[in-house]
């Protein structure tokens, strides 16, 4: 039978699409603490001048997002069977990627989340605090239904928005500077770090994850369309707002004070003692709560719709069909990764990073999104997908620029990953 007369869990009712979805989903767990940094960063040392670059971050992701759902409402298939359709090389890459990117994202996913905490508790050791978000995010994902997970995420996307985008307002952000920052401009020495910019806004594996929660939902036929489109584009416009509510607070706040961040998370801690000292500790410790939301919402994230792809990965290897019980939430492939995303990197937590391990999942790091990029080109087009899905021409030169734009980064991201294996 024809996937389009596929009837859905509903019975064939007419789909409706609503606030909370899947592309709220996959938008908030894209976000997180190291995305908030970089921004707050780029609005420290250019203001305004970059605001572009994050839109354009944006577009891409609504992109490459309604790509990866197009394909699978179109054909039924999960995205894991599309690239097993276009060779074995697939495989070899996102098999050994999927399981060091786990092992060593866990570990920062944690420390992210407990960060903020520790700095509200410091009677509590940050590790602790790690260790607490990494079990509270399994056993949330372990016993949760997806409808659950949704809910949570939703709460947790809240109170981002709140703290954050409130905290801009409070800022006051210069309007005529802002409207100078949508024109394109580089910086000296900055294109690198604009290319970041534009890449790195909300871009993980989670964005291919955004097929499967579009099944968990019920969502699996081409009639979901239009649905699908409308959720992901209004998703990553607010995080496109969430983004640019941290470009304010970079360019108002950090560079008013004339300080210098960290790139790290605990950039984040500094700016917090920046917002207690210029605004109290009201908005110091609200501006922590937004801090902890987002990186709790990539834990969470991260432990279902990646587990959720590694199930489906791990079921085609063991000759299962996409959609097998083991493979979907609560099933036991998807149950092993999700064991395996909270007590191996705890390890890491403990005993630090092997030099090694980081010299991988930096080098298979800095692929993914190109890979992500080039596959949906060979998804989107030709054979693999009925006409009436395909990619248009704008579509295509749009996930073009995605494969070159990700692809100058992977280069730079690799070189970072491996120069520290040739220092004298």
């Amino acid at each position: 039978m024809d996937h389009a007369a596929t009837v859905d869990d509903d019975g064939g009712a007419p789909a409706k699409w609503k606030v909370v979805g899947p592309g709220l989903v996959v938008a908030a767990t894209g976000v997180g603490a190291a995305d908030m940094v970089a921004t707050l960063v780029a609005g420290s040392k250019y203001g305004y001048g970059l605001l572009w670059a994050v839109i354009l971050g944006v577009v891409l992701k609504i992109v490459l997002v309604e790509g990866a759902g197009r394909f699978t409402l179109a054909t039924g298939k999960t995205i894991f069977e599309g690239w097993r359709s276009l060779g074995k090389w697939t495989t070899w890459y996102f098999g050994p990627y999927i399981m060091i990117w786990g092992f060593v994202y866990g570990a920062t996913a944690m420390s992210s989340a407990a960060l903020p905490l520790a700095a509200l508790f410091p009677a509590v050791p940050l590790t602790a605090w790690a260790v607490i978000m990494g079990l509270l995010g399994f056993v949330m994902v372990w016993f949760g239904r997806y409808s659950f997970f949704e809910k949570i995420t939703a709460v947790l996307v809240g109170l981002m928005f709140v703290t954050v985008v409130g905290l801009a307002i409070i800022a006051a952000p210069n309007i005529p500077e802002m409207v100078t920052g949508l024109v394109p401009m580089i910086p000296d020495g900055g294109i690198l770090y604009t290319l970041a910019l534009a890449g790195g806004v909300g871009g993980t594996i989670t964005l291919a994850a955004y097929g499967y929660w579009l099944r968990e939902k019920g969502w699996y036929t081409p009639k979901w369309m239009k649905v699908m489109r409308i959720d992901n584009s209004m998703a990553y416009v607010l995080t496109g707002i969430f983004v640019i509510a941290m470009l304010i607070v970079g360019a108002e706040v950090v560079r008013a004070a004339g300080i210098s961040l960290s790139a790290d998370d605990t950039g984040l801690l500094e700016l917090t003692t920046v917002l207690r000292e210029k605004y109290g500790d009201v908005v110091g410790v609200g501006f922590l709560v937004g801090f902890w939301a987002a990186s709790f919402s990539s834990i969470i994230g991260v432990w279902n719709g990646v587990s959720l792809m590694f199930a489906d990965f791990w079921g085609n290897m063991r000759g299962k069909a996409s959609g097998h019980p083991d493979t979907r939430i609560g099933g036991k492939y998807f149950r092993f990764y999700v064991l395996w995303l909270t007590f191996p990197p705890m390890l890491l937590l403990l005993l630090g990073k092997p030099i090694g391990l980081i010299l991988a999942y930096g080098v298979l790091g800095s692929l993914f999104m190109p890979f992500l990029a080039i596959t949906l080109l060979g998804l989107l087009n030709g054979k693999r997908i009925s006409a009436q899905w395909a990619n248009k021409l704008p579509t295509n030169i749009a996930l073009g620029v995605c494969a070159l734009l990700f692809g100058i980064l992977g280069v730079q991201q690799l070189v970072v990953a491996i120069a520290p294996a040739f220092a004298v």
